[in-house]
């Protein structure tokens, strides 16, 4: 068994409900796995970039913007396995096909577009000086104020989350702070262990939330053309 630092995986199942071939939908003018594929090349982080998928269509496309695709997923491909169970999947077809046993594993889903190569190596550079076993990309909530959510029961009658911040200006509010798929760090020993990303003592990294965006349903990928439209990335 070769011994090797730090690999990429980029899980991307063929199946999608919301937004049919999610993963290969055009996005910018390429396929939307391709930026994932760019921006793990260009932070120049890895032994290797690879997908892992249970679709032809999907993997030649990896191969074709510079990934690696030297297997299908063999299982962990339905819409009940979890993306940690894929990936920890991924990592022992790695040892088992190709000879090779990782560190540590970045897993960048590739319906996160929007994240470049200077948030990976932002994200690596944290993960490493902190010394965690996991790390979770997250993003600050901004105008869409979670403090002020409510439930609407019959007939409307909103019933508040956290009804102690009722009143209070949002500067008075702790920031509060969700996860994206985009950049998800761990040492693999400890993954295969704990099954999860979210192991014991996970951490999580924020990150621009124009970078963070997960593209799940049709009006996601509206809002991430029309963040890139007015960004320029």
């Amino acid at each position: 068994m070769v011994e090797r630092d730090r690999i990429a995986i980029i899980p991307a199942r063929g199946g999608s409900n919301r937004i049919p071939s999610k993963n290969i939908v055009d996005f910018r003018g390429r396929p939307m796995i391709a930026w994932t594929i760019r921006a793990a090349l260009e932070s120049d982080l890895f032994d290797r970039v690879l997908v892992s998928t249970d679709d032809h269509k999907i993997a030649e496309i990896a191969v074709d913007n510079g990934a690696e695709a030297p297997f299908l997923r063999d299982r962990m491909a339905d819409d009940h396995a979890t993306v940690s169970q894929a990936t920890i999947r991924a990592l022992e077809q790695v040892e088992e096909q190709l000879g090779e046993r990782y560190r540590a594993v970045c897993q960048l889903m590739a319906n996160c577009p929007m994240r470049t190569a200077a948030d990976i190596v932002e994200a690596c550079t944290e993960f490493e000086r902190s010394g965690a076993a996991f790390q979770i990309s997250c993003f600050r909530f901004g105008w869409m104020n979670p403090w002020w959510a409510v439930r609407l029961g019959e007939q409307h009658v909103p019933m508040p989350l956290f009804p102690e911040a009722a009143g209070r200006r949002s500067q008075d509010l702790e920031p509060l702070y969700a996860p994206t798929g985009a950049i998800w760090l761990a040492k693999v020993a400890v993954l295969k262990q704990a099954g999860t990303f979210y192991g014991p003592d996970h951490r999580f990294h924020s990150m621009d939330w124009k970078s963070a965006v997960d593209i799940d349903d049709p009006e996601d990928l509206e809002m991430a053309n029309a963040i890139a439209a007015l960004t320029g990335r």
